[in-house]
């Protein structure tokens, strides 16, 4: 699909979207109980599950153990049916590896990790099928995931795609936007402080128009905050409900 389709006459995007409007969401908290903590999350057709461990004792070498902080271990996964393409390697290729690391760096931004030395956390993500902006289903599950742990951080992580088709800006893209072969920016928000916690760009941009599209990807981070905290607070409400009882 060339850019110049991405957009009907009349403003719309091919699955009925405005430029601005992200894809319907869908979350859960604590669909594993064996976890500390787990989630659930759908962006439109795009599924990520995220579980965390921790914070608990350094496992295998406890050289590796910081004296100031916690040790954050991620990995992430796309499962082999995540896709129409059949995967040979679902577990430790190169780009599951570079996105582990990529939500390390995310969520060491916002774990408050000095309260926990000489600890680790663990952080594991898998896509269970992806339609567009995997690493930020990714990132918006583990949020949840570590929030239904009870491990504090400096605010919620809330992430997204957005991309342009001519002059707009999209946010929240699908498969076929990020594969029309425009530049796809991908945002990791701290959204009550404005701070950045991840920032990816596929291609290059011109710096006219990377407001636009960074603004793009911030409205939409700050759309899902209200969607994630709302599952928080829908979760809380349960719990509050188990104990009372």
């Amino acid at each position: 699909m060339a850019a110049p389709e991405l957009l009907s006459d009349e403003g719309y995007r091919a699955d009925g979207r405005r430029p601005a409007e992200i894809r319907k969401v869908r979350a859960r908290m604590g669909v594993f109980e064996q976890a500390d903590g787990s989630a659930y999350i759908e962006q439109g057709n795009t599924k990520a599950l995220a579980v965390v461990y921790g914070p608990h004792e350094m496992r295998g070498s406890r050289g590796k153990a910081l004296p100031e902080r916690a040790l954050v271990n991620c990995q992430f996964s796309m499962a082999t049916f995540s896709t129409g393409e059949r995967r040979r390697r679902p577990h430790g290729d190169r780009q599951a590896g570079e996105l582990a690391l990529l939500l390390r760096d995310t969520f060491e931004a916002a774990i408050l990790t000095h309260l926990f030395p000489r600890s680790q956390i663990d952080i594991y993500v898998q896509i269970l099928q992806a339609d567009g902006g995997t690493f930020c289903a990714g990132v918006n599950a583990a949020t949840l995931a570590l929030m239904d742990a009870g491990i504090p951080m400096r605010d919620y992580v809330c992430a997204s795609t957005a991309g342009l088709a001519e002059d707009a800006a999209l946010a929240d893209l699908s498969v076929p936007e990020e594969a029309a072969g425009g530049p796809v920016l991908a945002l990791a928000l701290l959204p009550a402080g404005g701070q950045l916690a991840q920032l990816q760009l596929s291609a290059r941009l011109h710096q006219e128009r990377l407001p636009r599209v960074l603004g793009a990807a911030g409205a939409a981070c700050r759309a899902l905050h209200a969607v994630l905290d709302r599952v928080v607070r829908q979760r809380l409400r349960e719990v509050a409900a188990l104990l009372g009882d």
